[in-house]
């Protein structure tokens, strides 16, 4: 049993997480970027057809802000896992809600339908890994890792 105020010493796995979560959520970074910058024609030099550029770029405003919520808040809550901050909880925990609000959002303006299979993938995986970010930060509190 660990006493109220003692930190135990974290086990390596978490320092690979809580490592790997901050350069995939910088990469999140770099494309939540471009995702707010775009215009037609980068869409169109990365290939997309003028029917799903119109549909990227009517995304409504919370959509955008939701990715923003989501990835800065994958690269807070896993920078406060690095300095062993317990705060990560309730950030990853924002984190994970927007990408699901972002989910929905792609479903119910069809942007899954526009982009196809590659985009669903891609945006089930953001979530499955701000799950497994939040998991490991709900872990670690649980196990005293963090203060």
């Amino acid at each position: 049993m660990v006493e109220a105020g003692t930190q135990r010493k974290l086990p390596p796995w978490f320092w690979v997480a809580a490592g790997l979560g901050v350069a995939w959520n910088i990469f999140g970074l770099v494309q939540f970027m471009g995702a707010v910058t775009a215009t037609s024609e980068s869409l169109a030099a990365k290939g997309m057809t003028p029917e799903q550029i119109d549909v990227y770029l009517s995304i409504p405003f919370w959509m955008n802000f939701a990715f923003g919520v989501g990835v800065i808040g994958g690269l807070i809550g896993s920078v406060l896992m690095l300095i062993k901050n317990q705060a990560a909880q309730p950030v990853l925990l924002a984190s994970l809600v927007a990408y699901v609000a972002l989910y929905i959002g792609d479903i119910v303006h069809g942007v899954f339908a526009a982009l196809g299979p590659p985009q669903v993938i891609v945006l089930t995986v953001v979530v499955a890994i701000a799950a497994a970010l939040l998991w490991v930060a709900h872990f670690s509190n649980k196990q005293a890792h963090l203060a």
